[in-house]
This record gives structure tokens, C-alpha cells and sequence, in this order.
């Protein structure tokens, strides 16, 4: 686990420990925010400061190394574990897993005074298993910490939403951002270019600067015009989407280009509406995508909409 936090990181932590060392966060505390802005590793570090409570020098290096290897017995993380059929993991956090938190938290700290529980992501929880889980943050014990992170909290249910403080992790302001990515080594003008395209998301516009996902982006601005220009089909270029596991990415990046367009065409109304309407349905689409329907069929009908989502109506040409 890096001690090197981002600058929005840093100040979610340190509000925190501030928070903890004058006694005022409670038993149940929820992490949210957008995803990738580093809520786990926020979660790990708080974990590690509440466990070194009353412990001295060398019981803090123990702890920091049995945190960094997942083994400490005061420290509890929650995800998602095998199916019973055990080829994969569950797309639910189930009720079995909440009990197993209610029984650890009711035992005593092996080291120190206190006991940590992380459930990450705690939007995955079932209804039942919220059921629990309610259960559990209506009963608190002294140094007994439950801490919920997730991406999209309106998902889990108002009672526990209101049984938890809140640790609100937002987007950095943009020249922050563009700081901390010139700080990684990346030029102004690319730096500039990821964040725009990841909506000012920092994290998000270094992973795809790190990967594929920018290149990707340009690809795709490509290969929708190649569409438009008659250069490519809807069949092949859906078979080329769909056929190397980045279909979502693709799709993200389609829509984002499509409002893009329709942002720098505002004096076109109709046409405005119609990349608007397909912005949506390229997301719809996506989600499409987690069933268990054929996705390059999925993605050909979403292609054969582009053109009519170009048509400027005044001309009745394509752009």
C-alpha cells in the first residue's frame, strides 16, 4: 500500500484522522464518490492509523506489514468471493458475508483496542444482506469500525445510508488535476487532452494515458467518420468493436465523441437532439452488453443510427 497519496486523497485522510482523534466519527462511516479516486486505499490507511491506537513503535511496523499482506486479524475487507460452483466470483455481496462481519466485529482485538471492518464495493450488497447489515450498525461496540465504500451510493438503502457519516470523495478542481498529471510526467497538451476526454476524472485520464484508452479514443473519432464517409460498414466495424474485450471502453468513448458534437453544434437544433438521442442509446447499449445478447449485433444497430444522428436537416448532407 503506497503512503503516497493524491492531493484529493490526502485531504479526504486527513479530515478524517482529525475526525477520529477528537471523537467524533461514529461506528459506521461511508466512503463515496466516483470511482478510481482512490476510496480503498483512503479506507486502508485510516484503517492503519485506527489500529495503531495505544500500540508502540514495533507493533506499528507489524501492523503496516500485516495490512500491506491482507493478513491482520483486526482488519476484515469484504468483496466479492467465489460462486458455490467456485469458476467465478459472485456479482453480489450475500448475507453469509454479512453474519461473518457481525462475528468478527463481536470479538476481541487481537492487537490493540480495536477492530476494522471495510466492505468494498458496498453498493454490491443484497437486499438481504442489507437486512443484516442494518442489524449490525444499530449495535455498535466501542473501537468496532464498519466503513461501506462505494461508487454509487443512492444504490444501497436509505437506512444505511443514514446510519453512516460520510466521506465524500468528488473530482479535484481541473488545474489540480492537470498538476498532478504533469507531476507523473506527462506534457501540458496531454494532459490536457486525457482530462477532457475523462471529464476531469485525474485517475481515469492517467489509466488511459498508462494503457490503451487514448489511443483507443482516437480510434474510434476515426473510425466514426470513416462510418459517415462511407469507408467502413456497420457489420464490420461492430465485429471490429466487439472482438477484442474493449467493446465498453469503445462505446464510452462513441458517446462521449457524439455529445462532443453535439456541444460544438448548437446552432443545429434537430441535430443537437438526434446525437443526444444517440449518446443514449450508446449507453443503453453498453449495459447491453453485461447480458447475455450477441454484442456485435447490439453495437450494428447502435452504427446504422450514426449517419441519421449526423444528418444536418437544414442541408439534408452528413457532417
Amino acid at each position: 500500500m503506497s503512503d503516497v497519496f493524491a492531493p484529493w486523497q490526502q485531504r479526504a485522510y486527513d479530515q478524517t484522522v482529525a475526525a477520529l482523534d477528537a471523537g467524533r466519527l461514529g461506528h459506521g462511516l461511508l466512503l463515496c464518490g466516483p470511482a478510481g479516486m482512490g476510496k480503498r486505499a483512503v479506507a486502508l490507511k485510516l484503517a492503519e492509523h485506527v489500529l495503531n491506537y495505544g500500540v508502540e513503535t514495533a507493533g506499528r511496523q507489524r501492523n503496516a506489514q500485516l495490512i500491506a499482506a491482507g493478513t491482520h486479524p483486526d482488519l476484515q475487507l469484504t468483496s466479492f468471493i467465489p460462486n458455490k460452483s467456485g469458476d467465478k466470483l459472485r456479482t453480489e455481496i450475500v448475507i453469509e458475508q454479512i453474519r461473518e462481519i457481525s462475528q468478527k466485529l463481536a470479538l476481541t482485538p487481537q492487537y490493540g483496542v480495536a477492530q476494522v471492518v471495510i466492505v468494498d464495493p458496498a453498493d454490491a450488497i443484497n437486499r438481504s444482506a442489507c437486512n443484516a447489515l442494518l442489524k449490525t450498525l444499530e449495535e455498535p461496540s466501542p473501537g468496532r469500525y464498519l466503513w461501506l465504500v462505494s461508487a454509487d451510493s443512492a444504490r444501497l438503502p436509505q437506512t444505511i445510508r443514514s446510519r453512516c457519516q460520510r466521506l465524500e470523495f468528488r473530482l479535484p478542481p481541473r488545474e489540480e488535476a492537470l498538476a498532478w498529471l504533469q507531476g507523473k510526467g506527462y506534457t501540458e497538451t496531454v494532459a490536457r487532452e486525457a482530462l477532457e476526454a475523462a471529464r476531469g476524472h485525474p485517475a481515469l485520464a492517467d489509466q488511459w494515458l498508462q494503457g490503451e484508452g487514448m489511443a483507443l479514443r482516437r480510434q474510434v473519432a476515426s473510425e466514426l467518420e470513416q462510418l459517415l464517409a462511407g469507408k467502413l460498414g456497420s457489420v464490420e466495424l461492430a465485429q471490429r468493436w466487439t472482438a477484442d474485450g474493449h467493446a465498453d471502453l469503445r462505446l464510452r468513448h462513441a458517446a462521449d465523441l457524439a455529445l462532443k458534437k453535439a456541444a460544438d453544434g448548437l446552432t443545429d437544433p434537430a441535430r443537437l437532439n438526434k446525437l443526444a438521442a444517440w449518446f443514449d442509446a450508446a449507453n443503453r447499449t453498453r449495459d447491453l452488453l453485461r447480458t447475455t445478447v450477441r454484442a456485435d449485433l447490439a453495437v450494428v444497430e447502435l452504427l446504422l443510427a450514426w449517419g441519421a444522428a449526423n444528418q444536418v436537416q437544414s442541408k439534408g448532407t452528413i457532417r
